[in-house]
């Protein structure tokens, strides 16, 4: 750690806030979409794509977050984010016809990735091995209460009498306060003497590398992928709670705080177990469990004619443990193939993220979500598919021990 550099209680707290306001602008919004139809008078499926759109401009943007902070600087960058969030947020409390709101939800995807993505390269900025892992999990396991609470947020203020603007109204509040907050304590991480200058030609041959690195890829889709388990309930969760758990807009805190809290308990167990497991030991038991949260999930589905609490949550505590003890040590091993590059090689990873995750939202789940039975299917296959990335990355890595000469 740098001698600058804030307690890492504090970096910890101030990086999970900043990683939280892009699942907030997402879930805040789920107990909405009934409310937000009626009033904009369109169908589901439309206003579906008020999360399509933000995630499709999230993924997008997230190619150019790491790079503008290689270039500028990480404080520079996320202060910048900051502020425009802020304003598409105003923006969308104020629209009155879904065209507005698509378009300032697009622009809030544009600005909303900027905190986790600079957040993960501040991080191996002052960290390295096992300290980095420590810090990491610690920021998943803050970060990870807010799917949890935000829609459990959103629920409360339409129980309170409030309309769905005022969800757009306590956005613009949360993304003030981290503004006063990461002005005050966040330290710039990236001297100008690292930088990298921002060079259009050097940026796109820098992706056409990166997108071609096959093990990039491998790591990069076995995150993403194992991450699109979870992500399909959470797509889903305005189905999967009002109509098969036949709940109102106060049940969302029955899905999201157990599928939150297996991704909190994993990533506690996740800093537990750095410098005490190897990286490849910890990732067998993550997928291991995945796995066993797929049958368990699947067995239940089939098992009854109609699903109910606690027993279809209780699998997806499960697998969020799995995935939160995976998803460090994968995003760290991408950055580490590029040090002098770590903004960069983190937009990368997480372009490849956000682009699954805008196709899970915007096509898997509608077309499995009206059925618990494909919701179940398409999440073990998910995790499946996570799963058979890792292992042809081991079998790779293998393989280079075996060609390498032994000195």
């Amino acid at each position: 750690m740098t001698p600058a550099s804030p307690s890492t209680r504090r970096l910890a707290l101030l990086l999970a806030g900043l990683a939280m306001f892009g699942p907030f602008s997402i879930d805040t919004i789920f107990p909405a979409f009934l409310l937000l139809g009626d009033r904009m008078q369109v169908d589901q499926v439309a206003v579906q794509q008020t999360i399509s759109v933000y995630l499709l401009f999230y993924g997008l943007m997230s190619l150019a977050h790491g790079p503008l902070s290689d270039a500028f600087g990480r404080r520079r960058v996320i202060i910048g984010g900051l502020v425009l969030f802020i304003g598409a947020s105003i923006g969308c409390a104020l629209s009155r016809d879904m065209t507005t709101l698509l378009v300032f939800r697009a622009l809030q995807g544009v600005t909303a990735g900027v905190g986790v993505i600079v957040g993960r390269a501040v991080i191996r900025d002052l960290y390295h091995g096992a300290d980095a892992q420590r810090l990491m999990s610690q920021v998943s396991m803050i970060f990870g209460v807010a799917p949890a609470i935000a829609p459990i947020i959103g629920g409360w203020i339409l129980l309170g009498g409030g309309d769905w603007p005022l969800i757009f109204w306590f956005l613009v509040l949360f993304g003030v306060v981290l503004l006063l907050a990461t002005g005050k304590w966040l330290p710039e991480t990236h001297p100008v003497e690292a930088r990298t200058p921002l060079s259009m030609r050097s940026l796109l041959r820098s992706y056409a590398r990166m997108g071609s690195n096959p093990r990039l890829l491998r790591l990069a889709a076995a995150g993403a992928f194992n991450f699109s388990g979870i992500f399909l309930y959470i797509a889903s969760a305005p189905v999967f709670v009002m109509q098969h758990l036949q709940l109102g807009e106060g049940g969302f805190a029955w899905l999201f705080i157990p599928t939150i809290g297996g991704m909190t308990m994993g990533s506690f167990l996740s800093g537990r177990m750095a410098g005490r497991l190897t990286a490849q030991r910890q990732i067998a038991i993550g997928f291991g469990l995945c796995a066993v949260s797929a049958l368990l999930n699947v067995g239940y589905v089939v098992s009854v004619p109609q699903i109910a609490l606690p027993w279809a949550v209780m699998p997806i505590f499960l697998g969020g443990v799995g995935m939160a003890l995976i998803f460090p040590i994968l995003a760290l091993a991408v950055l580490d193939m590029y040090p002098h590059q770590r903004g960069l090689a983190s937009s990368m990873q997480m372009f490849i993220q956000l682009m699954i995750n805008t196709v899970v939202a915007g096509v898997v789940s509608p077309m499995l979500s009206s059925n618990p039975l494909h919701l179940a299917l398409g999440y073990a296959g998910f995790f499946a598919i996570g799963g058979s990335f890792w292992y042809w990355e081991r079998h790779c890595e293998r393989r280079r021990d075996l060609l390498t000469p032994i000195e």
